[in-house]
């Protein structure tokens, strides 16, 4: 029996037996209905454009129903230029109706659209229920859209009626306004839940505007990468995770995002790096395409990446002292350089360095900050955790995100499973214990959450565990050897910038080894699989997204643009709805303006990856599992309180 507190809580809302029966029947009926579609998309790293572009025409679902629904009665131009109204409905209506000569011409444009979207938005949302599709409509024109979509007429007595309604809302000057809704409500109706598979942060321009488009977004959940885990650890007060994403972002020319965006004051880093630092080419920002900057902005720049990335380096080391469960040793590199030959050991072998910006370092105390740099990261750090947006930002991910999540059947993570050579789960020991597999994702989750709920404790355990998650080599989010930055600004030999994968990487490729993780996350391996972000798959080089037989798909195929030159596609994404999963693969995208004029979608090939041979019902859902549990609930509800 269900605690009898909680019932009387629940009576409160159900006060009458008659509305515990209704309830219990709904939500009955739910359970039988198709399962709604997910949608999977993996690193997104702040391409803003590319992602809104997706989201809006569901990985080509949008277009799919489009044609399924039209096939017969528009050609394929009328067919390009109807879903392009869909995806972006305020710029195609005003270049839509500048090719119209009369008001009558486009009053019978008008009532012909709106027909054909009351259309695809009754079969769109075929599968739900009606209380769900009333949440999806614009508010302002429910009653009227209710009114048109549900039109029964087999009398013929209230043609004058709908006809009427459709003549007053042109002449009316809604028109626009209810076509806009309506495309709205197609592209919500179209994906029922959206994942997103990690790293929304870094290189890219515009992760806060992907922030505020998932904040708004009707159902979405979050799996951490390495680069919101940076991101999640500076708020949290990791002034090395800090240093991080300033120098990640000097090195994009993406510093705007946290001057303009985030309203983080760099004027004390700047003053500190024109004291100390000259013009560097190796730490020149990265050009990008249609993207001008002045000689002195670039030279700004250059000396801001060089001050930050040594203050990175310089507080990395005190934290490998003092975690020896890290076993990071190896990486304390400013010990192990010989600032007057100016070359570093690096495991066992001497390098000469080049491009070096040693200015602030004492050789006999190589990671000690100078008093002027201890005020610039405690300036930053203050400045950081006093940002609004950033705090709404973070608290979003914080809410809505897990470093692995368990859905419908599936394990979503963004990173690896730390696995040995022989494929069993890797162990690492904190603080006394060993972990491995599940247990160590959970225990790495529990010390970020700690951390970020006590963001004041910058030196703790919880805190240096995050920064660990960036570059550790037992991290599930960053899955290698160890990170090569220092290497790859100073030592022109490549072989030192490699870094070795964690075997994950090679054994994900096997069958039975992914089933066995499936079995580690109490998933039933013959249904389960693993859906993965994190690694750019090399399509150009002919590497299959679709690994294991299908136990494991890799959606990450390059949405930032600094990857695409070796991908050679735009991204994957992946459909997952009633009838089974299909893979997408996406082309290169290059601009809103191309698809309005064009009216062509990014998307090349969809694979599928699998066709149920039973079309799955929500009942067999993780929504459903709450369904379930409610309908348990208001049972017990009807027994105790109505039936005694």
């Amino acid at each position: 029996m269900l605690n009898l507190k909680y019932l009387d809580l629940l009576a409160q809302k159900y006060d009458t037996e008659e509305k515990v029966v209704t309830e219990i029947i709904n939500l009955e009926a739910i359970l039988d209905l198709p399962k709604g579609t997910e949608h999977f998309v993996s690193d997104l790293h702040g391409e803003y454009q590319a992602f809104q572009h997706v989201l809006r025409n569901g990985s080509g679902n949008v277009k799919v129903k489009i044609r399924d629904l039209f096939k017969n009665e528009m050609q394929e131009k009328e067919l390009n230029e109807f879903a392009t109204l869909v995806y972006y409905p305020e710029e195609k209506l005003q270049l839509i109706k500048s090719g119209f000569s009369s008001k009558q011409e486009l009053q019978d444009w008008y009532i012909e659209v709106i027909e054909r979207m009351l259309k695809l938005i009754s079969y769109a949302s075929s599968k739900y229920t009606r209380s769900k599709i009333r949440k999806a409509l614009p508010k302002q024109f429910v009653y009227i859209i209710e009114e048109l979509l549900y039109k029964t007429d087999e009398f013929k007595n209230k043609k004058d009626y709908y006809d009427k309604i459709l003549e007053r809302i042109i002449t009316l000057g809604q028109a626009d306004k209810l076509i806009i809704g309506l495309a709205y409500t197609t592209q919500r109706l179209v994906v029922d839940h959206l994942h997103v598979v990690g790293d929304i942060y870094d290189r890219g321009p515009d992760p806060h505007k992907i922030m505020d488009t998932l904040i708004d977004y009707h159902s979405v959940d979050i799996q951490w990468g390495n680069h919101d885990a940076l991101w999640i650890g500076a708020f949290a007060g990791s002034k090395v995770c800090l240093a991080n994403i300033i120098r990640i972002c000097a090195r994009y020319n993406n510093l705007d995002i946290i001057e303009d965006v985030y309203g983080i004051n760099l004027r004390p880093l700047l003053n500190l790096a024109e004291k100390y630092y000259e013009d560097n080419p190796v730490f020149r920002p990265k050009r990008i395409a249609g993207e001008n900057l002045t000689e002195q902005e670039q030279l700004q720049i250059t000396k801001i990446h060089q001050a930050i990335s040594i203050i990175q380096f310089k507080l990395e080391g005190p934290i490998i002292k003092r975690r020896p469960c890290f076993h990071m040793e190896d990486r304390l590199l400013l010990e192990k350089v010989d600032y007057e030959k100016n070359e570093a050991t690096i495991h066992g072998k001497t390098y000469p360095l080049e491009n070096t910006c040693f200015a602030t370092i004492n050789p006999d105390k190589p990671d000690e900050l100078l008093e002027e740099e201890q005020q610039v990261i405690d300036k930053l750090l203050f400045s950081i955790q006093q940002s609004e947006k950033l705090a709404r930002h973070m608290k979003f991910l914080m809410k809505k995100g897990s470093l692995y999540l368990k859905y419908n059947g599936n394990l979503l993570i963004h990173g690896c499973i730390p696995l040995d050579e022989d494929g069993s789960m890797k162990a690492m020991e904190i603080e006394g214990k060993t972990y491995a597999g599940r247990e160590l994702l959970d225990v790495f989750e529990r010390y970020m959450r700690q951390a970020f709920a006590h963001p004041e404790e910058t030196d703790d355990f919880a805190t240096d565990m995050i920064w660990y998650l960036w570059t550790g080599e037992n991290s599930s989010l960053f899955g290698k050897r160890e990170m090569t930055t220092f290497e790859r600004y100073f030592i022109k030999d490549k072989e030192t910038h490699k870094e070795r994968k964690n075997p994950y990487y090679y054994l994900r490729e096997d069958e039975d080894v992914c089933r066995r993780m499936l079995e580690e996350f109490d998933l039933n391996p013959d249904q389960g699989r693993i859906i993965n972000g994190h690694t750019p798959v090399k399509e150009r080089d002919g590497e299959n997204p679709v690994k294991a037989n299908g136990k494991m798909l890799v959606i990450d195929g390059g949405f930032s643009k600094a990857y695409q030159s070796t991908t050679g596609i735009a991204g994957y994404t992946l459909l997952y709805n009633s009838y089974g999963m299909q893979l997408v693969a996406h082309q290169l995208f290059n601009s809103k303006e191309e698809v309005l004029s064009n009216e062509t979608d990014v998307l090349s090939v969809k694979r599928l990856v699998d066709e149920e041979l039973e079309r799955k019902v929500v009942r067999e859902t993780n929504i459903g599992k709450g369904l379930l549990q409610q309908i348990e609930s208001l049972n017990s509800l009807r027994e105790h309180r109505y039936m005694d």
